[in-house]
C-alpha cells in the first residue's frame, strides 16, 4: 500500500476507561510519518490484504501473460490551489506519473476525478484543467477517463483531485526497496525542499526576497532514460511527503540495511535553506515533487550520474551516500561538521496539505 495514501491519522482515546469514547480521525498530522504508517498497518492493510498490495511500493505491479503493468492512485488537497511553480492540476498529473516511474514503468494513461466546491470560479477551474493538459503533454500520458462531483460551499477547499495511473513495465529489473544491496550507491536527482517551502510561503503570504518555486515536474523521462540504457536500478523513490529523510528511512527499514549519507553532498538552494532556518523546518524532511533517489551498484554509478546530469531535470544529480550492512534498518547522516546524526520517521509531518 502506498506510503502516503492519506492525509489523516488516528488519534486514540485519552481516557481508556471510558467505553463511550471512540477513536477518531484527526487532521493534526499529514502523510509520511509514524502515525500514517500505523493507520495503514492497523486498518487498511488487514482489510485489503492481497499479494499485490503487499509489495508496499509506490505502484502495484500487475502481472499478465506476456508482460506486466503498474497501477497507482493518489489524491491531492493542496492549499493554496495555485503556488509558485505549479498548481493542484500539474501536481496531480506529475505526482501520479512519478509514482509509476518509481516502479520502473512507462506512464501511459491517467484518470482524473474532481470534487468541486460550490462557488468555485470557473476561471480557477479552467486554469487547473489547462495546467493538467500541459503537464500530461509534457509527461506523454493521456487522461482517458474521469468524474466530477460538486459539494456544498464549505465542504471542500475549492478543488480536490484524485488521479489514478497505469503504466507498462518494459524491463526485467525488480525495482523495489527489498532489492537494495550492501555496497549500493545512492544517487539524488537534484536539490531538495523547494516544493514544500514554495507552498508554505504562498499559504502564509510570506514574501522572500528571492522567491521559491516548486520543483513540480515529471521525472519519468529521467528514470526511463536510465532503464532504456540498460542500467540495473535496484530501487527508485520519489521524495514527496516526508522528503528525502523519510524516503531513505522507509527503504532502509524494508531492506534491513543501513544507509549512510553525507549532508554536504545534498544540494539545498540558499533561499530554501534560509526559509527553513527562519521557519524552523528541516530541509531533509521537506516535500519535493520533482526529485527522486536511485539505488544501484557502484559499478554503474558513474554512467548513471553522467546520463542524469545530461538532462535538465538531473543537472544537479550527485552521489549522496552508500548502503552498508549495519546498523540494520537505519539511516546515518554525516553532518557538515563531521558528526553523525540518526534520521528517523517524524511523528507527523512538518507541512500538511502540500500535495
Amino acid at each position: 500500500m502506498k506510503k502516503a495514501m492519506t492525509d489523516f491519522t488516528v488519534n486514540g482515546p485519552t481516557c481508556p476507561t471510558s467505553p463511550k469514547r471512540k477513536e477518531t480521525i484527526q487532521l493534526a498530522h499529514g502523510g509520511g510519518g509514524k502515525l500514517t504508517r500505523q493507520l495503514i498497518d492497523e486498518i487498511f492493510r488487514p482489510a485489503f490484504e492481497n499479494s499485490e498490495l503487499e509489495t508496499d511500493h509506490d505502484s502495484a505491479i500487475l502481472e499478465f501473460d506476456g508482460g506486466s503493468l503498474a497501477m497507482t492512485t493518489d489524491s491531492y488537497v493542496v492549499q493554496p490551489l495555485i503556488f509558485p511553480g505549479g498548481d493542484i492540476g500539474s501536481l496531480a498529473v506529475n505526482g501520479t506519473v512519478n509514482d509509476l516511474a518509481m516502479s520502473g514503468a512507462r506512464p501511459l494513461y491517467l484518470s482524473a476525478g474532481f470534487i468541486l466546491e460550490e462557488g468555485l470560479p470557473l476561471e480557477t477551474l479552467q486554469t487547473v484543467v489547462n495546467s493538467m493538459q500541459e503537464a500530461a503533454r509534457q509527461a506523454e500520458v493521456k487522461i482517458v477517463t474521469g468524474d466530477t462531483k460538486v459539494v456544498p460551499k464549505g465542504k471542500c477547499d475549492g478543488i480536490f483531485i484524485n488521479t489514478a495511473g497505469v503504466g507498462r513495465r518494459e524491463h526485467s529489473f525488480n525495482i523495489h526497496p527489498a532489492s537494495v544491496r550492501s555496497g549500493d550507491v545512492v544517487l539524488l536527482s537534484g536539490d531538495i525542499g523547494r516544493h514544500g517551502m514554495a507552498v508554505m510561503a504562498a499559504r502564509e503570504g510570506l514574501g522572500f526576497e528571492n522567491p521559491i518555486k516548486s520543483d513540480c515536474a515529471p521525472v519519468s523521462r529521467l528514470a526511463l532514460k536510465l532503464l532504456d540504457a540498460g542500467i540495473e536500478l535496484h530501487c527508485l523513490r520519489d521524495l514527496t511527503r516526508g522528503g528525502l529523510a523519510t524516503a531513505l528511512v522507509e527503504i532502509a527499514q524494508t531492506a534491513s540495511l543501513s544507509i549512510r549519507v553525507e549532508e554536504k553532498a545534498i544540494p539545498v538552494r540558499e533561499n530554501v535553506q534560509g526559509a527553513c532556518e527562519i521557519l524552523g523546518f528541516d530541509p531533509l524532511y521537506v516535500a519535493n515533487e520533482g526529485r527522486f533517489v536511485a539505488f544501484l551498484s557502484a559499478g554503474g554509478a558513474d554512467r548513471a550520474l553522467e546520463m542524469m546530469r545530461d538532462d535538465p531535470l538531473g543537472k544537479e544529480a550527485r552521489v549522496i551516500g552508500r548502503v552498508e550492512q549495519s546498523p540494520e534498518k537505519s539511516v546515518v547522516l554525516t553532518t557538515r561538521i563531521g558528526s553523525t546524526r540518526l534520521l528517523d520517521l517524524l511523528s507527523g509531518e512538518q507541512l500538511p496539505r502540500i500535495c
